[in-house]
């Protein structure tokens, strides 16, 4: 299994990180996880950085999530668990970095890249894009309190559980209705697009901007419920392990509801 890469590159005050596993829709592994927590500390304590974007390389998929192969070791639902909190930091890390943040979404951002780019404060997609959670028919597992917080601000409940409940993506176009996707590009123009919105954002009062996100974080995630619970429920389940193997084999899983 290839581990993938992420890289950072600064030009004229803005930090681009690139996920860079293409011939695995950019899903995450472990490393991955571990050299962009890296990176994000590293913009935090840059003060020339005012503005930062996160992309999927190869053009087929932002992030496809997690590589679901890792799931293979879990045991119980307390691996379960310290997944979960492990990427809640990850995700936190990213929401909580002190500049404007930009998601550059071409094809797939699902589960994890879902969370990732709602961490980011905005979105342009290319019309082909789409974002979803369907674990409820591959995987059986659940999401934490905090990307549930995130998922609701971003979609709305309707929306958030036609997502969860129903595991249909979300399209472009929709997700701009809603407010999620910032603006639609084709993709020979997104280059183009995404440096103009940079360098609006890199224009604007960086202290105003970071007081202003960092306000709207709290607003939005702080006070949240202990939500362990639930993730035990599906991570310890037997459909969940049902899923993942269904999932490596390419194959539909059967629930048992145990």
């Amino acid at each position: 299994m290839s581990t993938g890469h992420v890289h950072l590159s600064i030009d004229n005050h803005v930090a681009a990180i690139l996920i860079d596993r293409p011939e695995a829709r950019n899903a995450m592994t472990w490393a991955m996880y571990d050299t962009l927590g890296k990176i994000c500390t590293e913009i935090a304590g840059n003060p020339q950085i005012r503005v930062a974007t996160i992309r999927g390389a190869g053009g087929e998929a932002f992030v496809a999530g997690t590589d679901i192969e890792q799931f293979r070791s879990f045991d119980s639902g307390e691996d379960g668990i310290r997944y979960e909190q492990t990427i809640d930091a990850m995700i936190a890390r990213i929401e909580r970095l002190p500049v404007p943040t930009l998601a550059i979404v071409e094809g797939w951002a699902i589960g994890g890249g879902l969370a990732i780019a709602a961490a980011c404060d905005f979105r342009i997609a290319t019309p082909t894009a789409s974002f979803g959670v369907p674990i409820a028919r591959t995987l059986g597992n659940c999401l934490s309190m905090a990307n549930n917080a995130r998922l609701l601000a971003a979609f709305g409940p309707a929306r958030a559980k036609k997502m969860l409940l129903l595991a249909e993506t979300i399209a472009a176009q929709e997700a701009k209705e809603c407010g999620f996707v910032l603006e639609i590009a084709e993709a020979a123009a997104l280059d183009e697009r995404a440096a103009a919105i940079c360098a609006r954002l890199a224009a604007n009062a960086p202290a105003t901007m970071r007081a202003s996100k960092e306000a709207i974080r709290r607003l939005v995630g702080d006070g949240l419920p202990n939500g362990e619970d639930l993730v035990r429920l599906c991570y310890g389940s037997r459909d969940f392990k049902i899923g993942v193997e269904a999932f490596m084999e390419k194959k539909r899983p059967v629930w048992t509801g145990a």
